[in-house]
């Protein structure tokens, strides 16, 4: 991966994004600190399927899966039931 600093890749950004699509993944640098990443599209799409989790992996998880299924529920207004009782 070449590595590009923020400067020049604003300045350069029609050869940055030549290099991404000819050479691969490009590292931009802000400061001398790597910050971002630009990817060719078909790999950034690779990457997308490979962090979705398949069904079973979902199924077979400790975590619990119901929380963000179900709706929270309001509580019942008591004044409003006790007026109508």
């Amino acid at each position: 991966m070449s590595t590009w600093p923020v400067q020049d890749a604003k300045a350069r950004f029609s050869e940055f994004l030549d290099a991404c699509v000819s050479e691969g993944p490009q590292v931009v640098t802000r400061r001398s600190t790597e910050t971002a990443v630009l990817l060719p599209i078909a790999e950034w799409r690779r990457l997308q399927v490979a962090a979705r989790p398949s069904l079973k992996q979902l199924l077979l998880s400790d975590s619990a899966r119901t929380d963000q299924l179900v709706p929270n529920r309001r509580q019942a207004r008591r004044s409003q039931v006790a007026a109508l009782g």
